[in-house]
């Protein structure tokens, strides 16, 4: 067939040759990522880049040897207490170098690494130690706290028995409180020294003890078919899976995102998206070590921090979600700030309002470049060109992965324009759930010599084979792009003595694009005496901040089906029909 009969023959939803008109021409459909452990690649930036920064850190520098060096410590310390190949190392930190350096340490030691987000709460953190049989975490002083709670309330076979705390203090150089550098609401949290924690049964060691490490380094055993992460996911039932990571999936994405950000040693990268999650990890982390590029880290969002930093170190580099864009351009500092560095910025989680993309666009010159992915996926299956964007868009298939829309009953594929289920197949897709083979024979499907996942979202495929999202198949709420699982905020809700019932829903937000609601039967003997408040700040002592309800509503009965279940379907509807326009 020749190439004008190819182009006429009628796309289908997902056609591989429709994207390919959009497809940048300096970037391969495909690439062949190393074929070693994600270790390798830090340890070849030291040796290529022996003075480069490979961190900032409120202005403190740390250079691709010292951060060997100090992964090298973590591993000699981690196998001196018995940590061996294929062990899991808990990693419960905010962003900050020590995080790379002991997630870096945990590879080194062929370890698996399970990032747990720092803002899960004791009530939350139990099934983190016991799920991948944790025997050792690394965490902050100021979070440690909680997850000695959570493993003392654990069974004394399913203990932590070492602790590793770290201070982001050491971290940080003296002037850094000086000033305005630092955020007023930060000096506390940041400049604090914490006692020891106490383990049950274990023994709790501080950082500087493992800098101290004289032992030997093991051999290092593993390669890219090796187990090298296990980030958690939250589903429409039961508590979180983890997601079986071997080294091979993060560095295809690492080194694609290189490829497709036209990225080089020369990289700026501003890397404030959380490095447990796998955006931040994958994109922020493993794709500048593998530069040899510099990452200006910040422990949290601070639009004003966020501006003064892209200013002073001439970032390049932006990977975040649309509300912090929205947050910074709000300052009222904002015209302080230079961001003329900047050569390429997006994100995802959460649609870019189109009037905010226009505004960067006829400011900067930036286009905002959306992408797509999952923690199943090693973050994206699919991102904007970044020449050619389209606006609140997926974007088209990532380097190396098909995607298709099929029927979400049948899977059987559907034509150009029509609404199905996205799925997607290519060598960044995670081998399978941490020991639940029945969720995972769920997750995938055979066809045509493929295997493809299916993402549980709704999507179509435009005539030039980009990708949009249009509703979601799991009860997923995507708030300011930190998922949300109605069903495990519920799970914790029900733990409230005054609450006979509680269905979780999603309802618009203006700032967060959507915002956490229960709607809440109370028993008999709490009404009148429990308020939406109480709940709220019960909520708040209980699970993380970002899963906690913005809104709570009393019924007195919740909407059911003939069989029993909860039509939570008919109560988002009704909420979101109720709910104002959009600004």
């Amino acid at each position: 067939m020749t190439a004008a009969a190819s182009a006429a023959v009628p796309a289908r939803a997902g056609d591989d040759r429709a994207h390919a008109r959009a497809w940048p021409p300096r970037v391969p459909h495909t690439l062949r990522p190393p074929r070693t452990s994600l270790w390798f690649n830090l340890e070849v930036s030291a040796r290529r880049y022996p003075d480069k920064p490979a961190t900032v850190f409120f202005d403190r520098v740390t250079t691709y040897p010292e951060l060997l060096h100090q992964a090298e410590r973590v591993a000699a310390w981690l196998a001196a207490r018995g940590v061996r190949r294929g062990d899991r190392v808990i990693l419960f930190l905010q962003n900050c170098p020590q995080l790379i350096a002991a997630y870096y340490g945990i590879l080194r030691a062929n370890a698996v690494v399970v990032p747990v987000n720092p803002m899960n709460k004791a009530d939350e953190l139990g099934h983190y130690i016991a799920d991948p049989q944790a025997r050792v975490a690394i965490a902050a002083a100021d979070l440690a706290p909680a997850l000695c709670a959570a493993d003392a309330a654990l069974p004394p076979e399913q203990r932590l028995r070492y602790l590793l705390v770290v201070h982001y203090r050491d971290a940080m150089p003296d002037e850094a409180f000086d000033g305005e550098a630092l955020p007023a609401a930060w000096r506390e949290w940041l400049a604090t020294r914490h006692p020891p924690p106490a383990l049950t049964q274990g023994r709790v060691a501080d950082w500087a003890e493992a800098m101290a490490c004289a032992d030997p380094l093991p051999p290092h055993e593993v390669g890219p078919d090796d187990l090298a992460v296990l980030p958690y996911t939250s589903g429409t039932t039961g508590l979180p899976k983890g997601c079986m990571h071997p080294h091979r999936t993060l560095m295809h994405n690492a080194v694609a995102a290189a490829v497709w950000s036209n990225g080089t040693a020369e990289n700026v990268g501003l890397l404030v998206v959380p490095m447990f999650h796998i955006t931040g990890m994958v994109v922020g982390m493993h794709t500048s070590v593998y530069l040899g590029a510099t990452a200006v880290i910040m422990p949290r969002w601070d639009r004003d921090l966020a501006g003064r930093l892209i200013s002073r170190w001439r970032v390049t580099h932006w990977i975040n979600i649309p509300t912090m864009v929205i947050d910074l351009l709000a300052s009222p500092h904002f015209d302080r700030y230079d961001l003329s560095s900047l050569v390429f910025i997006g994100g995802g989680g959460a649609a870019m309002p189109a009037a905010v993309a226009q505004r960067l666009l006829d400011q900067f010159g930036l286009r905002y470049v959306e992408g797509y992915g999952l923690t199943e996926t090693a973050a994206p299956t699919h991102h904007n060109p970044p020449d050619r964007p389209k606006p609140q868009c997926l974007g088209v298939p990532f380097i190396g992965c098909a995607a298709r829309i099929v029927d979400p009953q049948t899977l059987e594929e559907l034509p150009v324009g029509e609404a199905g289920e996205i799925v997607v197949s290519g060598p960044m897709v995670f081998d399978g759930y941490w020991q639940r083979p029945e969720a995972t024979a769920e997750a995938f499907f055979e066809r045509d010599g493929r295997r493809w996942f299916r993402t549980g979202d709704l999507g179509r495929v435009d005539e030039e084979g980009y990708f949009f999202i249009t509703d979601r198949l799991k009860r997923m709420i995507n708030a300011s792009g930190y998922k949300v699982w109605p069903a495990e905020v519920e799970a914790l809700m029900f733990r409230h003595p005054a609450i006979a019932e509680a269905c979780v829903i999603g309802v618009p937000d203006p700032y967060r694009g959507e915002t956490v609601k229960a709607v809440v039967v109370l028993r008999q003997e709490a009404r009148g005496t429990v308020t939406e408040a109480d709940l709220i700040a019960w909520c708040h002592e209980h699970m993380a901040a970002y899963k906690v309800p913005r809104l709570v509503e009393f019924v007195d009965a919740l909407p059911k089906s003939g069989s029993g279940k909860v039509m939570w379907r008919l109560l988002q509807e009704a909420a979101r029909a109720a709910a104002p326009a959009p600004v």
